[in-house]
């Protein structure tokens, strides 16, 4: 019903809605806000959104910690050590990002899949995100995979500047690291 009145949007592709633009975002944010039992949510809106915004600066430290701190809370010491998780814990974290990205998990690209690609909406400035999930890795090695694999070709269509994102957390100290690099295509 809430895409029949154009509240929420579908793309088929992904098999899933989202808001699908500022003024509705703005509606809802207002709507949790200013109603009681809604400030964890209304938290978590606020923290992915300065997630994003860390990201596209290239704030690799507060990238690292924001993405531990979604992945401490969020997900079962049974699944902690999952790449499924991770990958789950990457969309929460950047649950914000939908207003101006299509996030596509394991999107075909180069030798392999990528974990998950950002693909900028219409009329969005902000730049494409590839995202490389590791653990007990390094976030470099991670880099080097998306490069090597040749994951931009995920973007294939797209042309502008791309943002590689890569993200490796130790499995016994559960901390996490990043590292963010710019390439363009096209």
């Amino acid at each position: 019903m809430l895409v029949h009145l154009g509240y929420l949007a579908y793309q088929e592709s992904a098999q899933s809605v989202f808001i699908p633009n500022v003024e509705i975002t703005g509606e809802f944010k207002n709507a949790i806000e200013g109603s009681k039992g809604w400030e964890r949510l209304s938290k978590t809106i606020r923290d992915s959104e300065a997630l994003l915004e860390a990201t596209l600066r290239r704030d690799e430290m507060a990238v690292a910690k924001g993405i531990e701190a979604v992945h401490m809370e969020h997900v079962s010491i049974l699944s902690y050590n999952d790449e499924n998780s991770l990958s789950c814990v990457i969309s929460l974290a950047y649950f914000y990002a939908q207003k101006d990205y299509v996030l596509i998990r394991e999107m075909p690209g180069g030798k392999v899949f990528s974990d998950i690609v950002f693909i900028p909406r219409k009329n969005s400035e902000k730049p494409a995100m590839v995202v490389e999930l590791k653990w007990n890795q390094s976030a470099q090695g991670a880099i080097d995979q998306v490069k090597e694999r040749q994951y931009g070709k995920a973007l294939e269509n797209y042309s502008g500047n791309v943002l590689l994102v890569a993200v490796n957390y130790d499995k016994k100290t559960k901390k996490h690291s990043c590292i963010i690099e710019s390439c363009d295509i096209g």
